[in-house]
């Protein structure tokens, strides 16, 4: 089989839920920010990322998604929402939204996937630990979400898709789970 660092960096690259408080250090924070611009996109970049590192801010957006998640359909969200000790951040100093512009030609979810993937790996391959956070994204789709994009100055017309905490590691090594087989068809 073949191997290298490349390979092995996705290969090892874990979601983290438990950081350190420690704030990543800015040429790491850099580093990160700049795989994600690299990402495959349709052509036009239309995305924008939004780094918040203000603890006071992470921690009300913590809260925002776990109000609108009290009110959803979904048990399990639901039970999270409720969950007085669950922080859907899990303590993570960083947070990136990454936000796509809603008048491209083309679906821009994809695009913003791939900025977000190229976010965590990135992260993984300088030491960092990192998480894809969907709870958060709750947040926006509260009362208060238009509130929410212009206090973190969303561009307008950007639309918050996705989004990664970044911090170190409060564990060095993690359990890496085996695939699950008969995931893949070849037609040959």
């Amino acid at each position: 089989m073949i191997v290298n660092e490349t390979l092995k960096i996705i290969k090892q690259r874990r979601s983290i839920r438990s950081y350190k408080d420690e704030q990543v250090k800015e040429e790491e924070l850099q580093a990160v920010l700049e795989a994600g611009l690299y990402a495959p996109n349709a052509g036009d970049q239309a995305w924008h990322f939004t780094v918040i590192q203000n603890r006071g801010l992470l921690d009300r957006l913590n809260l925002a998604a776990k109000e609108t998640a009290k009110q959803l359909d979904i048990e399990h969200l639901r039970e999270l929402g409720n969950n007085e000790k669950f922080n859907c951040l899990y303590g993570a100093p960083t947070l990136i939204i990454v936000s796509g512009n809603e008048h491209t030609p083309v679906p821009l979810e994809a695009d913003c996937a791939a900025a977000t993937q190229n976010l965590l790996l990135a992260a993984e391959s300088i030491g960092l630990g990192s998480c894809w956070i969907f709870f958060v994204m709750l947040a926006f789709y509260s009362p208060q979400g238009s509130e929410w994009r212009k206090e973190l100055k969303i561009p307008d017309g950007y639309k918050p898709y996705y989004s990664a905490v970044l911090g170190y590691k409060k564990a060095a090594t993690v359990n890496v789970p085996d695939r699950k087989p008969n995931l893949i068809t070849y037609i040959r």
